[in-house]
């Protein structure tokens, strides 16, 4: 791929002042063949495969950061999903595979591993109910292990059961971490039509579409785009739309290179580009300052929505032009306690959990680091994920919810889970209840337009 000396100049000045960066390198493994008759060995041989195919993985990504000079955040791994691989294990087998999944994210120096996974959108499996219902102990005994749940695509409908489970199971795994703000929800999501290809944390696994192993690279500059709208600050939004692409071009273009020398460097397959505005809790890394610079006073006010729907359409038009192979969720992330700009709306009283679910409507992926008051009740939790994934069903496109009752707390409380997850603000959550509606079950129908063939 021919890069001129002009794109090299721009990509220095947006690492070096602009917050740009490579936010993951994610290698996807196939674990089909490491399935035995008895789950614990299955376990074993996981380990021993990751151990073998990620052992390169770290190092070679640090030696690209050293000759590129292209920071690369994270390094990380997903896999098969875990309910394909258990068997007919018990809820303890499938924690014994969470641990060896953490012991082999240790030893090869990931920062996270994701996979933990089950496909319920029309029904449950035996494995997937037994992995399921050991999720919230499994995230409890880890700390690099993701979990997700897709309970819903556009062509089956909603699992309905699964939405009333995952309730309960948020809450359990909040309660199991109740030290730390219940920050094993952190670690997981739930989808509608999840991509088999998402590089992101924490709902990344390798679809059993994908290749052996691949090479999947995640890219985000919040700060880049931002920096790149204030110079037609006051134009039309023809101007601003088309300043976005360029933008998302540029930054794609570094994505590709990166993914296509990581992928030759470990003789893997390269898989895709995601160009996700994932933001950071630090100034100068955040969506919502994007929104804000487009000319809104504070994110969450009135045209909130519409600005989000111009900058993910940008996105991904810029992207699709640098690269043949742009996938994952692509466009623009809002997880509140990621984002320095969401939480100071949240805590100015202009960001609401019903605004934020108006604005998932056209962003790329959901509710994502939500905090909110540990007492709410796990029908309520449940109708808050059926509300955010009859979205993406009706849509025919991907949402998520990750959402942490914080124990203990209440609105207007802070839980500070650190690092890249930042701190998450406690928002108001109705106090409706959705009991009955929640209690009725089974599965919402998928809609009229799934019908194509």
């Amino acid at each position: 791929m021919f890069i001129s000396v002009n794109e090299i100049t721009e990509t220095i000045h947006m690492i070096q002042s602009e917050h740009l960066d490579i936010r993951t390198v994610t290698m996807g493994i196939s674990l089909l063949d490491c399935i035995r008759s008895n789950p614990r060995d299955t376990a074993d041989a996981i380990y021993d495969k990751i151990a073998s195919e990620a052992g390169r993985l770290v190092p070679e990504c640090e030696s690209i950061e050293r000759e590129l000079g292209i920071p690369i955040v994270n390094k990380r791994i997903s896999i098969t999903p875990a309910a394909l691989l258990i068997g007919k294990g018990t809820r303890d087998d499938a924690v014994y595979l969470a641990k060896q999944l953490e012991r082999a994210a240790q030893n090869v120096g990931v920062n996270f591993i994701g996979g933990y996974s089950a496909l319920v959108h029309k029904g449950y499996t035996d494995s997937d109910r037994v992995l399921i219902e050991s999720v919230p102990e499994a995230l409890y005994e880890t700390s690099r292990v993701c979990s997700s749940v897709n309970l819903a695509t556009t062509k089956a409908g909603i699992n309905m059961d699964a939405v009333r489970d995952m309730g309960l199971l948020i809450k359990r795994a909040a309660e199991l971490t109740a030290a730390s703000g219940g920050s094993a929800c952190a670690r997981l999501v739930v989808f509608a039509n999840a991509p088999e290809d998402n590089p992101f944390m924490a709902g990344a696994f390798h679809g059993v579409g994908e290749p052996g192993t691949v090479i999947n690279v995640g890219v985000s500059g919040p700060g880049v785009v931002k920096a790149a709208i204030e110079k037609v600050r006051g134009r039309d939004f023809t101007v601003l739309a088309e300043e976005i692409k360029r933008t998302a071009f540029k930054i794609t273009r570094m994505g590709q290179l990166v993914a296509s020398e990581a992928a030759s460097r470990l003789g893997k397959e390269f898989g895709i580009v995601d160009l996700s505005l994932a933001p950071t809790p630090a100034v100068g890394d955040s969506v919502a300052r994007i929104l804000e610079e487009m000319g809104l006073e504070i994110c969450g006010a009135h045209g909130t929505t519409a600005a989000l729907a111009l900058l993910n359409d940008a996105v991904k038009k810029g992207g699709v032009m640098a690269s043949s192979h742009v996938g994952g969720l692509s466009g623009a992330f809002i997880p509140v306690s990621e984002d320095e700009g969401m939480i100071n709306a949240v805590r100015c009283g202009a960001l609401s959990l019903e605004k934020l679910e108006a604005m998932t409507c056209v962003c790329s992926v959901g509710l994502d680091m939500i905090v909110v008051p540990g007492d709410t009740p796990a029908s309520t939790i449940s109708a808050i994920i059926a509300d955010e994934i009859s979205i993406g069903v009706v849509n025919n496109k991907t949402t998520a919810v990750r959402i942490i009752p914080a124990p203990g707390l209440v609105e207007g409380d802070t839980v500070n889970f650190g690092g890249l997850l930042g701190e998450g603000p406690v928002m108001r959550v109705n106090p409706g209840r959705s009991d009955d509606f929640i209690a009725r079950g089974g599965r919402i129908p998928a809609p009229i337009h799934s019908l194509r063939n």
